[in-house]
C-alpha cells in the first residue's frame, strides 16, 4: 500500500502556472497521478495543461475534491500557500520550494500541528508511492514498486540510491524526501514509524546529511524498538566545520555537532548497517534480506 499518497490522492498544485508548476503537473499527470486542479490567485478559470484553475485552495476543494496539496510558490508566499492548504484540509501539504525564511518555516511547522496536517518539506523532491501516485518532482523512470521504503534528505542522493536498487531489482514502497532546510515538516522518526505499520515494506533505507540531529534521534528510536531493517548512507564525511555543504541544514557546528562521524556511529550502535558509498546499498540490502 502508498504511505500518504496512493491512488485515491487527488492533488491540487499550487502555483501551477509558474514555469516549474507548469513542467511538474504535467509530469506528475503522465505518471498517473491525479492532478486535479490548480491554484494562482487571480487567474482562475483558466486551464493548465488541461487542469482547471482556482483562484483559492478552499474554491479547488469544492469543485474538483482534491485531498492534497504540492506548493510551487516562491519563499516569500510560501506560507501563506502552507496555512491555505492547511485551512482546506489538504494532508499531506507537500512544499517543495526552498530557503523559505525560518521564521515563516517555524510557523508552518506550528499551524499544522495544531490541525493535524502533515508537512513534507520544504525544499523537497516531495514524495511518491511507485506505481500508484506521485506528489513531487522526481524524475518517473527510476522508481519500480516494490517493499523497500526510502526516507531522505538529499534530493539527488535519492535518485541516484533508488537508480542504483531498482536496477539490482528492488522497488520501493514509498519514499520521501524530508527537505534540506533548517526547519522542516516530517522527519526520520515519522516517516519510520509509518514503514513500521507498513505491511508492503520490508526494510527502510535512511539517506541522511551533515547538520542537526535528526539521524541520531532516529537512532535512538530504531535501537529501542524497531524490528525491520534498516540500511543507511550518510553523505559529508569530509566537510569542514562551519561551511555550509549544498542545503541551507547541512552545516557542521563550529562546537562540532552535526558531523557525519557522530551520525554514523549513533546509526551503527543502534544495529544499522551503514554504507560507505551510495552504490554498497544494494549489496547491503541483499545482506539484509
Amino acid at each position: 500500500m502508498g504511505i500518504l499518497v496512493d491512488e485515491d490522492t487527488k492533488v491540487v498544485v499550487q502555483g501551477i502556472t509558474g514555469e516549474q508548476g507548469k513542467f511538474h503537473s504535467n509530469y506528475m499527470s503522465e505518471y498517473g497521478t491525479e492532478v486535479v486542479a490548480g491554484v494562482t490567485p487571480g487567474k482562475g478559470g483558466i486551464e493548465v495543461n488541461g487542469i482547471p484553475v482556482f483562484n483559492t485552495v478552499e474554491r479547488a476543494r469544492e469543485e474538483e475534491d482534491c485531498n492534497a496539496s504540492i506548493i510551487f510558490v516562491p519563499a516569500p508566499f510560501a506560507k501563506d500557500a502552507a496555512f491555505e492548504a492547511i485551512d482546506a484540509g489538504m494532508d499531506p501539504v507537500v512544499v517543495i520550494t526552498e530557503n523559505i525564511p525560518v521564521k515563516d518555516a517555524s510557523k508552518i511547522m506550528r499551524y499544522a500541528e495544531m490541525n493535524d496536517t502533515t508537512i513534507i518539506g520544504p525544499n523537497t523532491p516531495g514524495i511518491i508511492s511507485p506505481g500508484k501516485s506521485k506528489a513531487g518532482i522526481m524524475p518517473n523512470h527510476i522508481f519500480e514498486e516494490g517493499s523497500i521504503g526510502l526516507v531522505s534528505r538529499s534530493g539527488t542522493l535519492t535518485y541516484e540510491i533508488v537508480n542504483t536498487i531498482t536496477k539490482k531489482g528492488y522497488g520501493q514502497s514509498t519514499a520521501f524526501g524530508l527537505g534540506g532546510d533548517p526547519i522542516v515538516g516530517m522527519d526520520f522518526i515519522d516517516a519510520l514509524e509509518f514503514y513500521k505499520d507498513d505491511d508492503g515494506t520490508d526494510a527502510v533505507i535512511m539517506i541522511g546529511e551533515i547538520g542537526g540531529s535528526a539521524e541520531e534521534k532516529a537512532a535512538k528510536y530504531i535501537k529501542e524498538d524497531y524490528d525491520k531493517p534498516v540500511v543507511a548512507y550518510i553523505a559529508g564525511r569530509t566537510a569542514p566545520k562551519g561551511k555550509r555543504m549544498g542545503h541551507a541544514g547541512a552545516i557542521v557546528s563550529e562546537g562540532g555537532t552535526g558531523t557525519a562521524e557522530s551520525k554514523i556511529n549513533a546509526l551503527e550502535d543502534a544495529g544499522v548497517s551503514v554504507a560507505k558509498m551510495p552504490t554498497e546499498i544494494g549489496e547491503i540490502l541483499h545482506e539484509e534480506l
